[in-house]
């Protein structure tokens, strides 16, 4: 059975943060708390970076827990070499 792990989805958030929107991003007026917005659009990226890693770690945590606990409640292979 193949284990899903769209959790790991979250680590595509920075990169879209610092990359994908860059293009359209790249203006310095407006100015936002008296920072060009270029610049203020960096620092968000940069703080909600390492939320988007805790997400990844919080669901990887869950799916190996899922995963012990799912090879846990397996039935052990009969010994003595039944056919």
């Amino acid at each position: 059975m193949r284990r899903r792990r769209s959790h790991v989805l979250w680590l595509g958030v920075p990169y879209l943060l610092y990359l994908g929107a860059l293009p359209f991003v790249n203006k310095v007026r407006p100015v936002v708390f008296g920072l060009p917005f270029l610049f203020l659009w960096l620092l968000i990226a940069t703080l909600l970076t390492p939320l988007a890693i805790w997400f990844t770690w919080r669901g990887d945590r869950r799916a190996r827990a899922a995963a012990a606990a799912a090879a846990a409640t397996k039935p052990a292979p009969a010994a003595g070499g039944e056919r």
